[in-house]
Order: C-alpha cells, then sequence, then structure tokens
C-alpha cells in the first residue's frame, strides 16, 4: 500500500518532535507542523496521497497532451528537436539548462493554453453581491471559472483551436496569475503551490523525450489523424491515450 512509503517518515518525525532535543525555533515541514496540531496518522496519509495523485496525475496528463499536439505539428516537432539538439550538446539534461530552451517553453505554454490541467478552477465563493460584466453575483454564490473556454475564447486568441507555440515566443503573457486570460494553474493566494514543481518535471520529461528518442506511431499511422478528444474530469484527458514507439537515439552521454 502507498501509506507505507512514508510510515517510517511519520513514526520518526512524532519521536523526533516528542523529544527534549526539539526546538521550538527550529526550521519545520509541513510534516512537522501537522504533527505539532494534533493531526493524526490517517489524516496526514489522505492528505499526503491527495498532493501525491493531484502532482502525478496533472504532470502526466499535460506531457501526453503535448506529445499529441506534437506529433501533429511537424514544423514544430522539427523546431524542438533542432533547439535541444543546439543547446543540449551531450549529457543528460539538467534542470539548469531549461533556460536555454525557449521553444519548450512555448511549446508547454501552448498546450497548458489548449489543453488546461484543470478544465475548471476550484470553485470561489463570493463575499458580498456584485455585479461582473453586466451580471449579479449574489452573496455566497459558487463560481467556476471555464479556463478551458477562456483559452479557446476567439476573442482573446488568434487562430484558437490551432497548436502555435511561436505565439508565446517574446510574449510577457504567462501563467503566474497575472494574466487572466491564460491561468491555467489560477491566481491570486489559492493558486496551484505546486506550479514551480510540476512545470520543471514537465520540462525536463518533454526535454528527455526528445533529446533520447524518435517518436514513431504503430503501423505508420498518420499523426494528423490522431484522436484528440478530451474527457473532461478533474484533470483533462485524453479520451483515447496516444499510443507510440520510442527509439533510442545514440547518445554521448557524460557521467
Amino acid at each position: 500500500m502507498v501509506f507505507t512509503f512514508w510510515k517510517d517518515i511519520i513514526k520518526e518525525r512524532r519521536s523526533q518532535i516528542g523529544s527534549s532535543a526539539w526546538s521550538s525555533k527550529q526550521t519545520k515541514s509541513l510534516l512537522d507542523r501537522l504533527i505539532e496540531e494534533g493531526v493524526s496518522d490517517n489524516q496526514i496519509n489522505q492528505l499526503a496521497l491527495e498532493l501525491f495523485i493531484g502532482g502525478t496525475d496533472t504532470t502526466t496528463s499535460t506531457v501526453g497532451w503535448a506529445i499529441a499536439e506534437l506529433l501533429r505539428c511537424k514544423e514544430a516537432l522539427s523546431k524542438l528537436q533542432r533547439e535541444v539538439k543546439k543547446e543540449i550538446k551531450s549529457g543528460k539534461i539538467t534542470e539548469s539548462q531549461l533556460s536555454e530552451l525557449p521553444y519548450l517553453h512555448a511549446c508547454i505554454k501552448e498546450t497548458l493554453r489548449l489543453h488546461p490541467t484543470t478544465p475548471f478552477l476550484l470553485p470561489h465563493q463570493a463575499q458580498e453581491t456584485c455585479e461582473v460584466m453586466g451580471y449579479t453575483i449574489p452573496k455566497d454564490a459558487e463560481i467556476f471559472v471555464n479556463i478551458w473556454a477562456i483559452s479557446r475564447d476567439p476573442k482573446i486568441w488568434d487562430d484558437p483551436l490551432s497548436f502555435k507555440p511561436e505565439r508565446f515566443l517574446g510574449s510577457k503573457v504567462d501563467f503566474r496569475g497575472q494574466n487572466f486570460e491564460f491561468t491555467p494553474f489560477g491566481a491570486g493566494r489559492r493558486m496551484c503551490p505546486g506550479l514551480s514543481l510540476g512545470l520543471r518535471s514537465v520540462e525536463l520529461i518533454l526535454a528527455s523525450l526528445i533529446q533520447g528518442f524518435d517518436w514513431v506511431l504503430p503501423n505508420d499511422d498518420d499523426p494528423s489523424k490522431l484522436d484528440m478528444n478530451d474527457k473532461f474530469g478533474v484533470t483533462l484527458q485524453k479520451e483515447k491515450p496516444v499510443k507510440l514507439i520510442f527509439k533510442p537515439k545514440q547518445l554521448s552521454l557524460v557521467a
């Protein structure tokens, strides 16, 4: 069971916090704070499981959508392959090298625009009755923000249904919560706390797959005919996952 992975960690921290050597002034982790507040092992297990599933599910979903879009757009895939080959001369890609791959960042942004990990932001509650764009929002009303629809609005985006990473090159539009036309991670105090870690994971995975493998569809299927229908849920998934063959490239890896 997945809980066994961190069972010993929780036990160890509980014993340390209860000892005389424990200082209330030392730097504390989230786990330390939960234990100090009297949170039970079962409650910690449920919270950790939600964080674990939430992080892995959104990351794999975004990588899957990016692969599908790049397969359908040969020009974008070729451009990304050239960038990775030019900037990463040899060895495995490291986190510090990601800043040298602007087209990779643009591809991920465009993927998140077309396929936001969560199509609806978690509901917010109106603190007071207010009027927004001619609509009266009553106090205590639960409000869902349709990120999926905003990201495909032709009034905001040029050719919104096409995969065009170039639209983000040289653009100041970002997903840090300051540009409300593009908020796949939410905005404000309650935006996704795992943004930085999740983004780095997607970047490293996608760049490594580009660097290390050639991508081939089974039976030489036509990438332009890939089924891109989505399946709405807590996260946005492909209705039919991409089946792909990865052929390893010959790399000069540096230990």
